[in-house]
């Protein structure tokens, strides 16, 4: 590893308007440090650290403490507090003054990726980083450890060069993002706060593309509540949740297509107990996303609406939005930001699109603060989630010099 940069001469105020810090001027500089990225890369594959193993993503922790304290971060570790949900690992914030204050033009910025896996310990062991070509394997090879290492690197070689133009470099490594990062959201959302660009370190999409907007979603329980009465007998007494519960799950199956990139789910339906009986209760969980915070709540007003019909007589039904995670926006400011990048990228030849995606992520949590946030900035992988999780390496040095190239152009305000 470099010396902190902290031991570098520092470089004159108006050494961010030259080239040094371009996307072609760094890239030498990620290829010298190809190799240690597949060496990092391998030992931290080799490490279980799924969502509910607390003790395996404190060793990603450990590591990247290890690192960024070389680097001149000051690192804090924040423990969940337990009873708000299974145990997992800290919650990692990492952060480093740059030499500019913000009356000055300095900017904050804010990189974030996660630690931990979708895998259950034993997988490591089973299924170990594996290099086919240039194409890596293993558990968590492209999400996460691949985009955390490619932030971590892209500081590394900035450093390097002496770049400090900037007032301040915030790193977050969460434990939990693969569950929905309910340990970690509430960390995340306050370091987010003040933050002026925010960097998530996802992988690539597969053609190379960066994210720009990521849906957001909502939960909703759905009970209805009808009356028993004997079946054979007498149901002329009793009011029948489940027809009442399968009339709202048509109705509420229709609203798609209703508001551009809005989806509902009907995802989960349990309802009565014994065939003899008038269900008396049925229960469903059902999922929105959209893309907007207004899609979000024009179909969140639609399932409300949609509920309070007496669609079987003697029915009612009560709606609990139990969960709720906001968009990450394709918003003005978050294109300008992909604009910094995608210059970058061009300056190496490099082509990049902007996507969208209906998964969620850190990023969504960011953004919801109000920040301008872009993701996808690791090197290009897929197969997220599966036996198959490959990461391009070939792609490492050029990605690694793009978002380097990307925090220094957004270091400072010009």
């Amino acid at each position: 590893m470099s010396a902190p940069a902290s031991q570098k001469p520092a470089r004159s105020a108006t050494a961010h308007e030259g080239p040094a810090y371009s996307a072609p001027a760094l890239l030498p500089l990620a290829e010298q440090n190809t190799r240690q990225y597949l060496r990092d890369l391998a030992e931290l594959v080799a490490i279980d650290s799924g969502s509910y193993s607390p003790h395996g993503v404190n060793r990603i922790a450990d590591w990247l403490t290890t690192r960024l304290h070389g680097l001149g971060f000051t690192v804090e570790r924040t423990r969940p507090d337990p009873e708000q949900g299974p145990p997992v690992g800290d919650v990692l914030v990492a952060r480093r003054t740059g030499r500019l204050t913000a009356a000055a033009g300095g900017r904050r910025i804010l990189l974030a990726g996660h630690m931990d896996t979708v895998f259950e310990d034993g997988t490591a062991a089973e299924r170990p980083f594996s290099m086919v070509g240039a194409i890596a394997h293993g558990p968590g090879v492209s999400d996460d450890k691949g985009g955390l290492l490619a932030g971590l690197t892209a500081v590394e070689i900035l450093l390097r060069a002496g770049w400090e133009d900037y007032a301040e470099l915030v790193l977050i490594a969460t434990p939990d993002e693969e569950i929905g990062s309910p340990a970690s959201r509430p960390v995340t959302e306050r370091v987010a706060a003040g933050a002026d660009y925010a960097l998530a370190l996802e992988c690539a999409r597969e053609n190379g593309d960066l994210v720009t907007g990521r849906k957001g979603v909502a939960d909703f329980q759905l009970v209805v509540t009808g009356r028993a009465a004997h079946a054979g007998i007498e149901p002329e007494r009793g009011a029948n949740a489940a027809l009442a519960a399968a009339h709202h799950v048509v109705a509420l199956q229709e609203l798609n297509g209703r508001w551009p990139g809005v989806t509902v789910n009907v995802g989960v339906l349990r309802a009565g107990t014994r065939p003899n009986i008038v269900c008396p209760e049925a229960e469903l969980r059902i999922e929105v996303r959209a893309g907007t915070t207004a899609g979000l709540h024009l179909a969140a007003d639609a399932v409300r609406a949609l509920a309070a019909r007496e669609v079987v007589p003697g029915t009612t039904t009560t709606v609990v939005q139990v969960d709720l995670c906001p968009p990450m926006e394709d918003t003005p400011a978050a294109r300008a930001v992909f604009a910094v990048a995608r210059g970058a990228a061009a300056d190496l030849g490099v082509a990049v699109g902007a996507a969208a995606t209906g998964g969620v992520g850190d990023a969504n949590l960011i953004a919801g603060t109000g920040v301008p946030t872009l993701d996808g900035l690791g090197p290009v992988g897929g197969a997220d989630h599966t036996p198959q999780e490959w990461l391009d390496t070939s792609t490492v040095p050029t990605r690694v010099a793009i978002l380097a190239a990307t925090v220094a152009k957004l270091g400072r305000h010009s």
